[in-house]
């Protein structure tokens, strides 16, 4: 009985924890639904400019992002230097792992395997990446991890799954299985948080957490201009940027100031 007991407190700690991921993925299988059954609906011109839409908008939430790095200084160095060197070897690191090549080949097995067709691949890789960049993502999953508070990945789920009905118009159903990643990243981040209580007491004013915020804000920025196809950015390349980010001003403070 006591075993019994055990097992279920266990299990409501879980759910939870992780509230805010199960609430994400239902909204973006939901949008995922609703985009398939519009996208033989939808004429062609309309689904460009939709498709430019979402670019545009995707640029504007990334410069937002961006825009975070001003409120962090390092000493004598500026945010945007610490971006800058935090982007740039984020981006030789994922160069030399393959992340982009690694992603896509995911893509691609879930498109053998499901029997995916069109642009499944592009959907999955941009969809996953743009619904788990983000502070909304990093500083929901600690609320929701180290207090059950999922506010604010209920408001991200709620635009997620709007987002995703332009994305699986556009791409099919790729997007849909965003969730895969959404589960094992954004699940596995706020189940992790309790681990982060002590090093990160108030994320949403954390030097750390504007660096990451940033940095993810380019490489939103990034998917933006593939949307809109000015230019082929690497984006999933970057991803070691966000985990090298308080490294890299954690280094700034105790060595170089």
């Amino acid at each position: 009985m006591n075993l019994i007991l055990l097992l279920s407190k266990h299990s409501w700690d879980i759910w939870t924890k992780t509230s805010g991921t199960w609430i994400n993925i239902f909204t973006v299988a939901i949008g995922t639904a609703i985009g398939l059954i519009l996208s033989d609906r939808l004429p062609k011109k309309m689904q460009q400019i939709i498709t430019q839409a979402i670019g545009l908008i995707t640029i504007w939430i990334g410069l937002s992002m961006a825009n975070s790095m001003t409120e962090v200084r390092a000493g004598q160095i500026d945010g945007a230097i610490l971006g800058l060197v935090t982007i740039v070897t984020g981006g030789i690191l994922g160069e030399w792992l393959q992340i982009e090549e690694r992603l896509a080949a995911v893509g691609d097995w879930l498109k053998r395997r499901f029997r995916g067709k069109g642009l499944f691949t592009q959907g999955f890789v941009a969809s996953s990446l743009l619904f788990c960049v983000g502070p909304m993502t990093l500083i929901g999953c600690l609320n929701n991890g180290l207090t059950g508070d999922n506010t604010l990945l209920t408001l991200k789920a709620t635009m997620d799954g709007i987002v995703s009905v332009a994305l699986a118009n556009i791409y099919g159903i790729g997007v849909g299985f965003s969730i895969l990643v959404l589960l094992v990243y954004q699940g596995g981040l706020s189940l992790a948080a309790g681990l982060l209580a002590n090093a990160i007491s108030d994320p949403a004013n954390d030097p750390h957490i504007f660096l990451i915020t940033g940095v993810g804000g380019l490489m939103i920025i990034g998917i933006g201009f593939n949307l809109l196809e000015v230019v082929k950015i690497r984006v999933a390349s970057f991803l070691p940027a966000i985990a090298l980010a308080p490294i890299v001003y954690r280094l700034a403070i105790n060595f170089i100031t």
